[in-house]
């Protein structure tokens, strides 16, 4: 009987002291997560700046007109049937 109780004190103490240190240790986990992924946000952003920045500086505009070029469908899409209202 006195084993029994030893094991499941052992048990209790385990678990409270596990859930003790979870929320203990939780607001630095979340810290350390917030500012990896605040660097990472960061080295993307710069980056897609640089390689837009280099290419044309930033305030200039320019437009590529592209000649026009009908192009017709000549598939036959189906029949068209005209459809007619009955009282």
């Amino acid at each position: 009987m006195m084993t029994l109780l030893k094991t499941v004190l052992i048990i209790l103490l385990v678990y409270f002291g596990l859930k003790f240190l979870i929320k203990l240790l939780t607001p630095y986990f979340m810290r350390y997560i917030t500012k990896k992924a605040n660097k990472k946000l960061e080295q993307f952003f710069n980056q897609a700046a640089q390689t837009n920045g280099s290419a044309q500086p930033e305030g200039k505009t320019t437009i590529d007109k592209k000649s026009k070029t009908s192009r017709k469908s000549t598939k036959t899409v189906g029949e068209y049937v005209d459809f007619e209202e009955i009282d």
